[in-house]
């Protein structure tokens, strides 16, 4: 599966002063898992991001992904539900390994956005949302939050340790980093060819 190659661990770690904890950034593609008491923080458009958990032992992980544009997107066996399917089950085995358990697994589910102008003709979001919750649905993963498609990006904070998440909705887009950076990973997963606002609390 050399070509599902653009999933990685993120390396963007710091610490963050609002909330006074260590805290990794990840981007498009990307996924990071803890059991520590720290944030995830991501930026979504019409990417989403599965934050999982094993709620006895606190261990838990988001990933930051889109759906390529395969064709077929309602067959099972299309190439772009390969790749979701790829994105999910690659957090999902980083946290088995970590020691979480699988029947502990609870999911909140977050994006899938209308936000790509251009990107309308199907709409990348809801392809996206409608994926996650059918994928959680199938692996039998409860989904206790869930804030999807709409208009506007969100930033999300995930505290693996507690399952606390924090959504920003983002009313006002200051610059293009966020658009573009999604038209650059669904170009990526296209040449790579699988054949404020208020915040919420979840």
């Amino acid at each position: 599966m050399s070509q599902m190659s653009v999933d990685h661990l993120a390396t963007n770690l710091y610490y963050d002063r609002t909330f006074n904890c260590e805290a990794a950034k990840i981007l498009p593609g990307e996924y990071y898992f803890s059991g520590k008491d720290m944030v995830i923080v991501t930026v979504l458009g019409s990417c989403v991001s599965a934050c999982i958990r094993d709620r006895v032992s606190g261990v838990g992980g988001m990933n930051h992904f889109m759906l390529p544009d395969g064709g077929d997107s309602d067959s099972p066996v299309s190439a772009s539900m390969r790749y979701g399917t790829y994105a999910m089950e690659i957090l999902i085995n980083e946290l088995l390994k970590a020691g979480a358990k699988r029947e502990n697994f609870e999911a909140k589910v977050f994006g899938g956005g209308n936000v790509l102008r251009g990107f309308t003709a199907i709409n990348v979001g809801e392809r996206n949302a409608k994926f996650v919750r059918d994928y959680l649905k199938m692996e039998n993963i409860r989904i206790t939050a869930e804030d999807l498609i709409d208009i506007h990006p969100r930033k999300v904070y995930f505290f693996p340790h507690t399952g606390k998440v924090l959504v920003k909705k983002l009313k006002v887009v200051h610059n293009e980093t966020l658009t573009q950076r999604e038209i650059e990973y669904a170009n990526k997963l296209k040449k790579d060819n699988l054949g404020g606002g208020e915040i919420d609390l979840f």
